[in-house]
């Protein structure tokens, strides 16, 4: 089972160098397997969306809240560890021009030695995504474009890369450097919705239905595998991460999320900034999944 753990973005110290390198250094040390870092390229000072992962419609972040950039701070951290995995959770994907983006993951991808893994979503803030120059309902066919141009520009097109499409429009371009996988550098779809769990079946290297659970989480999974077989695809191919809480996960609770299918359980953190306590909260929980030799 793959560990990963969610950096504290609530905590208002993913933006301080120090406290950052120490807490990747540790996960590392402790034998998680990658670290995970949010995306909110906006905040907004009042919004009329409803956050979906919590009861009260309102995310648990203030609108100056440091959120620094996803890509940027794992190139960062990139050269500070040499093991840990390098994910985004989730990286917002209608707030960027998939041709930029292609170069700047691959960029990390390749420094990094191939531990890039971006995990993406159609995102909920409409006042986010409107302000990033994107029309919100439109958000979902221009995410699947997207991903199409990524796994082109990715891929080895000794003539160039052409796309005609919705929302781009390109000829004969050449991206470089590639990920070391080429174009299955592991996209993720991220989300709570059926259309998530379709766009992963039909494009995603994996799923991960962060907050739910029960007879949801089974019908967004049989979704996902219906419509990867009506693709062409092999399912058992995509990797399936579910969520915990890093205080609470067990040896016994792991084995639970294993049984629904987790191939790597994503832990949350609580909103610590004493640096000192967040590393033994992680201690205490590697040494409870036997994580540490």
């Amino acid at each position: 089972m793959k560990v990963a753990v969610v950096a504290p973005v609530a905590a208002g110290v993913t933006a301080d160098p120090g406290w950052m390198v120490s807490f990747a250094a540790h996960l590392e040390a402790c034998g998680f397997e990658s670290i995970v870092v949010a995306e909110h390229t906006v905040l907004a000072a009042r919004y009329d969306s409803v956050y979906p992962y919590d009861s009260s419609g309102r995310v648990d972040l203030t609108a100056d809240c440091p959120v620094p950039d996803p890509l940027e701070l794992l190139a960062f951290l990139a050269g500070q560890t040499t093991r840990l995995g390098l994910a985004t959770g989730v990286l917002v994907l209608p707030n960027h021009h998939p041709v930029v983006l292609a170069k700047r993951a691959a960029t990390v991808d390749a420094l990094s030695g191939g531990r890039l893994r971006l995990c993406v979503g159609v995102g909920w803030l409409r006042e986010e995504v409107e302000a990033c120059g994107v029309a919100f309902a439109s958000r979902g066919r221009r995410a699947d474009e997207q991903l199409a141009v990524l796994r082109a520009l990715w891929a080895d097109h000794p003539q160039g890369v052409s796309h005609h499409g919705e929302f781009f429009d390109f000829d004969d371009v050449m991206c470089y450097p590639k990920p070391l996988a080429g174009p299955r550098l592991p996209v993720h779809i991220g989300g709570h919705s059926r259309a998530a769990a379709r766009r992963a079946g039909r494009f995603g290297d994996g799923f991960q239905p962060l907050g739910v659970g029960g007879a949801q989480l089974a019908s967004l999974l049989t979704v996902m595998r219906d419509e990867a077989v009506a693709a062409g695809r092999d399912p058992a191919g995509l990797e399936i991460s579910l969520g915990h809480l890093v205080t609470k996960i067990d040896a016994e609770r792991a084995g639970r999320l294993a049984d629904l299918g987790a191939d790597r359980i994503v832990l949350g953190m609580p909103a610590i900034t004493d640096l000192e306590e967040a590393k033994d909260v992680l201690s205490a929980c590697a040494q409870r999944l036997a994580l540490t030799t």
